[in-house]
C-alpha cells in the first residue's frame, strides 16, 4: 500500500505543475517585480491623495489651453500662437497632445489632474520595467524612484508637459532594450517633438544605432524619425515654415537668471552672455566626446578606432543576424549618462526640467563604484536642491557639486560590456 500511494504522488506532482504557465511563476517570485508592483499600487493611491487635498499650483495650464485654443481655431502662424506665459516655443506634437486633453477635460483644472495623474503611473511603470530588465539597483532602491516631492508635483499639481515628452522617451528606450531600433526611433522622435530637450539623448542614441544596426538600418531609422517631425508639423511647414523652425526649434534662448535651478551662483550678466553659453556647450562635446572614446566605446578600442571599422563593416554586411546584439546594461547606461552629461551643461535649469533626469539618477549612482550609503547620500541632496524655492547661490552651487561628484564617479566605475558576444567570449577567456 504504502509503495502504491508513493507511486500516486509521484505522479500527482508533475501534473500540477504542468497546468501552471512556465513563466508567470518566476517572475511573480521575483522580489524586484513583487516590489514594483507594490509601489506602483502604493505610488497611485498617493497620487490619488495628492489630487484631493493638495491645492494646484498655476503656472503653464492656461497658457496651454490658450495656445491650444489658437491652433484649433485654425490658426497656423508660429508667432501668434501665445499665451498668457509668453509665444508657443515647443514642436507641432505639443499640441496635439494638449488638444486631445482639451477635447478630453473640457479645459478644466481637475480632470486634468486625473489624467496626469494615470500618466504619472504609466510612466512609472515604464522606468520599473527599464529598471526590472537591466538589473542594476536591489530590489529595495526601486522605492527611491516613488520619493521625489518635486516629480509628484510637477506631473499632477503643474501639469507640465515635460510629462508627456519623458514618458515617450521612456517608452522609447523601453523598446530600444529589446532591439526595436526603428520603432523606437519613431517613439522618440515623438517625444522630441512634445519638447526638443529629449534631443540631449540624440549623441549616444547615435552610437548605440551605429553599433547595432548597419548604415542601410540607421539610415532608414532615422528617416522614419525625420518623417514623424515632417508629418506633425506639416500644417506650420505648408504655411508659415520659417516661423514654425524658428520658433518650435529655437537652441538660442535665454531663460531668465531668477528661475535657474543649476546656475543661480553665477552673476546674471555672465549667465546671460554668449560667452557662458558657448563655454558650456564646448563642454558638453568634450565630456560627450571622451566618454564616447574611453567609456562607451572602450571594448572596440575607442571612438576613433570604432567609427571607421564600424563604417567599414556595416556597408559590407547584408546579414543583419550578424550584427551584435546590444546589452541592455549598455543602452541604458550610454542614453542615461549622455542626457546627464547634458544636463551637467545645461545654461539653465528650471524646476519641470527635474523629471529630464530624476528616473535615471539611481540606475546612475548605482553604476558608480560609490558605497551604498553615499549614493543614497547623493540622491537624497539632489533631491533637496531641487525642493529649495526660489534657488539660491547655495542650493544651485551645491546641485552643481552633486552632479559633478556623480560624473566623477560614472567615468571611474567599469565599462559595461557593449555586446552579448563581447561578454560571453570575455567570461570564457577568464
Amino acid at each position: 500500500m504504502a509503495e502504491k500511494s508513493a507511486s500516486i504522488h509521484l505522479k500527482r506532482r508533475p501534473r500540477r505543475h504542468e497546468g501552471e504557465p512556465s513563466s508567470i511563476p518566476k517572475l511573480l517570485r521575483s522580489p524586484k517585480v513583487a516590489t514594483a508592483f507594490a509601489l506602483l499600487f502604493a505610488d497611485a493611491v498617493l497620487v490619488a491623495l495628492i489630487i484631493a487635498f493638495v491645492p494646484y499650483t498655476k503656472i503653464d495650464w492656461d497658457a496651454y489651453m490658450s495656445q491650444v485654443t489658437g491652433f484649433l481655431g485654425g490658426e497656423r502662424d508660429y508667432t501668434n500662437l501665445k499665451g498668457d506665459t509668453g509665444p508657443l516655443v515647443y514642436p507641432a506634437g505639443f499640441l496635439y497632445v494638449y488638444s486631445a486633453i482639451q477635447s478630453v477635460t473640457g479645459g478644466e483644472v481637475y480632470p486634468a489632474q486625473v489624467l496626469f495623474g494615470i500618466l504619472y503611473i504609466i510612466s512609472l511603470g515604464i522606468i520599473l520595467y527599464i529598471y526590472v530588465e537591466t538589473d542594476v539597483l536591489p530590489w529595495w532602491a526601486l522605492s527611491l524612484l516613488c520619493l521625489s516631492k518635486r516629480m509628484h508635483s510637477i506631473f499632477v499639481l503643474r501639469l507640465f508637459n515635460d510629462c508627456f515628452a519623458m514618458t515617450f522617451l521612456h517608452a522609447a528606450l523601453a523598446l530600444l532594450l529589446h532591439q526595436r531600433w526603428h520603432l523606437g526611433l519613431i517613439i522618440f522622435s515623438a517625444a522630441v517633438s512634445i519638447k526638443m530637450n529629449v534631443l540631449l539623448y540624440a549623441p549616444p542614441l547615435f552610437l548605440l544605432m551605429l553599433k547595432a544596426m548597419n548604415v542601410g538600418g540607421v539610415i532608414s531609422a532615422l528617416a522614419g524619425a525625420a518623417l514623424v517631425q515632417i508629418l506633425l508639423g506639416l500644417p506650420f511647414l505648408v504655411s508659415h515654415p520659417i516661423a514654425y523652425i524658428s520658433r518650435a526649434f529655437n537652441l538660442g534662448r535665454v531663460f531668465i537668471h531668477f528661475w535657474s535651478v543649476n546656475f543661480k551662483f553665477i552673476p546674471e550678466p555672465v549667465f546671460v552672455s554668449k560667452e557662458f553659453a558657448v563655454s558650456l556647450l564646448i563642454a558638453h562635446l568634450v565630456l560627450l566626446g571622451v566618454f564616447a572614446h574611453y567609456r562607451w566605446c572602450k571594448h572596440e578600442g575607442g571612438l576613433l578606432k570604432f567609427l571607421p571599422a564600424r563604417i567599414r563593416s556595416t556597408f559590407s554586411t547584408s546579414n543583419s543576424s550578424s550584427l551584435p546584439i546590444l546589452t541592455k546594461e549598455h543602452i541604458v547606461t550610454t542614453m542615461f549618462v549622455g542626457n546627464f552629461i547634458g544636463i551637467l551643461c545645461a545654461r539653465s535649469l528650471h524646476y519641470q526640467f527635474y523629471s529630464w533626469y530624476f528616473y535615471s539618477l539611481p540606475y546612475l549612482l548605482w553604476r558608480t563604484p560609490f558605497p551604498t550609503l553615499l549614493r543614497v547620500v547623493l540622491f537624497i541632496g539632489v533631491e533637496l536642491c531641487w525642493n529649495v524655492y526660489p534657488s539660491n547661490f547655495y542650493s544651485s552651487a551645491l546641485l552643481l557639486c552633486l552632479h559633478l561628484v556623480i560624473l566623477l564617479g560614472l567615468w571611474s566605475a567599469s565599462p559595461e560590456y557593449p555586446n552579448l558576444s563581447t561578454k560571453s567570449s570575455t567570461r570564457k577567456s577568464k
